[in-house]
């Protein structure tokens, strides 16, 4: 059985890396993009079975990309976790409305994370 995969999208370094070895620690195999651009061209090339992004980033954000993923027939089943500062119900209520099935608040921990799991 392969491990499952998690492609985690984060602009800020050490968010992502702590997020990468939170769930490499728990055994998920885990792919890393700055940004959403660089999260849809990983998603694209490789089945994920969830991806963690970002509210915030450059380029495309983590909105944006919810938005493209559903589009795609491999992103319309794939669950999607928003981890961000933005904590106002109206970003929770246009996120999950856009397609993102979990909304996480930064700070976070790695309960917080682990929690969530259950989706893979």
């Amino acid at each position: 059985m392969r491990p499952r995969t998690i492609l985690v999208i984060e602009d800020d370094a050490s968010v992502r890396v702590l997020l990468a070895q939170i769930l490499e620690d728990a055994g998920y195999q885990t792919y890393e993009a700055a940004n959403g651009r660089e999260g849809l061209e990983q998603f694209r090339a490789k089945p994920m079975d969830l991806v963690i992004t970002d509210l915030e980033m450059p380029e495309m954000n983590g909105l944006e990309f919810v938005i493209e993923c559903r589009k795609l027939d491999i992103g319309k089943y794939v669950p999607i976790i928003m981890v961000t500062t933005e904590g106002g119900m109206a970003k929770v209520e246009e996120a999950l409305a856009q397609g993102a099935d979990r909304y996480i608040v930064k700070p976070f921990t790695g309960v917080d994370i682990e929690n969530n799991m259950n989706m893979v």
